[in-house]
């Protein structure tokens, strides 16, 4: 019997630190603002899931609140120069721009989205990939309590380097989910995100509110692998940044959305059949009840029921 409830002690343990180690999954949905329908499609996801409110939308406001009261984490996805050749949106901050007029930019983007607690590029692959522009930035930012999402818009950028002697943390998305508004790639995305998450014990996946991805969402977060944790961005600040998201050498590091390729999947040539639960369990029950610590302390246990029973006699 003792040994019995040891090794349902042990088994409790592990189940307990086996959870403690699960994948976090970040899942933020960027362009808030203007697309009502399905923005409030996204509102009815799970609350883990952030938003991310363009300043100038019609619907800012409105949608950041309701995110708010809803505990969701709200940030600012504020307009950066790409490195295309178009029109700029109002207030798109760029590198030539003084640090004034950065803080101004933020100070009023922070007026139009209430309860932001974090930061993040719309486009911006030729404000992030500028070091002298993104320090300025970080300066700005430092005196806020925002965190910075780096989009990775493109493989070279400045923003941690920027971030160097402020009290500015920044994390790094690492799968965008519908690149492609097709909705077989978006499950593809959204499963390679679950992958790196369970590899990596971390992932921050961006996606828009269009259709096919609240569609996604809707069918493959029900399906949720048990090691892994639906989280807020705000929960990965103090991860271990370990994989490294810059383009591998020799390949340029100034194309937006540089190919960033996630671990391959091993293939194995001829399925293993299936192991029943009951036997599962017992092949971790006999490896527990073997293992040493086990045997040291039922031991230990035995050797004072002896003792116990010669005092008794």
């Amino acid at each position: 019997m003792l040994q019995r409830r040891i090794l349902l002690s042990v088994l409790s343990a592990l189940l307990i630190s086996g959870n403690a180690y699960a994948g976090k999954l970040a899942l933020v949905i960027d362009d808030f603002g203007y697309r009502p329908k399905e923005e409030n499609q996204v509102l009815k996801l799970p609350v883990a899931i952030s938003v991310a409110v363009l300043p100038n939308a019609p619907m800012a406001r409105q949608m950041a609140t309701r995110a708010h009261q809803q505990g969701r984490e709200v940030l600012i996805h504020l307009p950066m120069a790409p490195l295309s050749k178009q029109p700029l949106e109002k207030d798109t901050l760029r590198p030539d721009m003084s640090q004034d007029e950065i803080a101004r930019i933020i100070h009023d983007a922070s007026l139009k989205v209430p309860y932001a607690i974090g930061l993040n590029n719309h486009m911006g692959s030729a404000m992030t990939s500028n070091l002298a522009g993104m320090q300025k930035v970080m300066r700005v930012l430092d005196h806020y309590n925002y965190y910075f999402l780096d989009s990775m818009t493109i493989g070279n950028s400045q923003a941690t380097r920027a971030a160097a002697g402020t009290n500015v943390k920044v994390i790094k998305r690492r799968v965008f989910l519908d690149d492609s508004p097709n909705e077989a790639s978006i499950r593809q995305q959204f499963t390679r995100a679950v992958r790196l998450a369970e590899r990596d014990g971390w992932a921050i996946a961006i996606g828009h509110p269009h259709p096919n991805t609240v569609r996604v969402l809707q069918q493959m977060l029900p399906e949720l692998p048990a090691d892994v944790t639906l989280v807020r961005p705000s929960q990965l600040l103090n991860e271990a940044q370990r994989v490294d998201n810059t383009p591998p050498a020799g390949r340029p590091g100034n194309k937006p959305h540089s190919s960033f390729r996630g671990g391959q999947t091993c293939m194995i040539k001829h399925p293993l059949p299936p192991v029943p639960a009951t036997r599962a369990l017992m092949v971790v029950s006999e490896s527990v009840t073997a293992s040493p610590l086990v045997q040291k302390v039922t031991s230990g246990f035995s050797g004072l029921h002896l003792n116990f029973s010669s005092l008794k006699q």
